[in-house]
């Protein structure tokens, strides 16, 4: 297949079909996506994660955009526009932020927390950390709420939201030796590089240089902050962790966009 298009071609494609839910499978020639998201190809492709962002932040401003035609009121609109990127990408990160909460606050050990994070049923912890995440992001978009500017909130905050997992790939060891944490690999650091420009690039031209540094430094102390209680909590990085860091990096960006809004 590489000797039909470009390896970076690839990489994207790769990145759509881990972190979305759009047919793709046809684009692969063949291949299906799982073929592709083995070591290295998911750390090579982790640049092209804000990219991933940007799209799925216009069809959550498409979502915004319908309902706000329809003259629903806007925080019915707001919460249709989270709900339109929630069915784009699966649940993939609303999962892992429910789990990971699951076992941060269930667990007394290491081990009872991943154990916990791999049990698929959702418990107290899981639910109040969503409820919170879904009910902060619509929020900040209800304040918003011109139409324009919520589309552009949605994408800087999802794209730079999705720049900072190749860090936390780089910077955290697998949790287990299995998992998505540990099969994803360590991205090389001038992938990391380039999806955090990337990233913040797509910021700042969505939302302007003030609102899209700010949006950055909010998303970046909260991805921290998350990635500190991970190593503390179970010794690194799992799939479920990544999510919860993209919700909580997602949720802190758009809080930061509604303020200068």
């Amino acid at each position: 297949m590489s000797g039909f298009r470009p390896a970076w071609r690839d990489e994207i494609l790769v990145a759509f079909a881990f972190l979305t839910r759009l047919p793709l499978r046809g684009l692969f020639g063949g291949m299906t996506a799982q073929d592709l998201l083995v070591p290295p190809s998911l750390a090579s492709a982790a640049w092209a994660f804000p990219l991933v962002g940007l799209i799925v932040g216009v069809l959550g401003g498409i979502g915004y955009w319908i309902a706000a035609a329809l003259a629903l009121p806007t925080l019915a609109a707001a919460l249709i526009a989270v709900a339109t990127t929630v069915l784009v990408t699966g649940a993939l990160h609303e999962d892992g932020l429910a789990d990971t909460a699951d076992g941060f606050g269930g667990g007394a050990t290491p081990e009872e927390k991943l154990a916990i994070m791999r049990d698929s049923r959702s418990g107290a912890y899981g639910v109040l950390a969503l409820i919170f995440s879904i009910g902060l992001r619509a929020a900040a978009l209800t304040e918003i709420s011109f139409r324009g500017e919520v589309l552009v909130a949605l994408i800087a905050a999802h794209a730079f939201a999705r720049g900072l997992l190749p860090i936390a790939l780089y910077r955290l060891d697998p949790a287990r030796s299995d998992g998505l944490g540990a099969a994803a690999g360590k991205p090389e650091s001038n992938i990391v590089l380039i999806a955090g420009a990337i990233g913040l690039i797509i910021a700042v031209l969505a939302i302007g240089l003030r609102a899209g540094l700010s949006a950055a430094i909010a998303a970046t102390v909260v991805a921290g902050v998350i990635g500190w209680l991970a190593q503390r909590q179970i010794g690194g990085q799992t799939g479920d962790v990544l999510g919860a860091i993209e919700q909580g990096a997602e949720t802190a960006a758009l809080l930061a966009a509604a303020a200068w809004a």
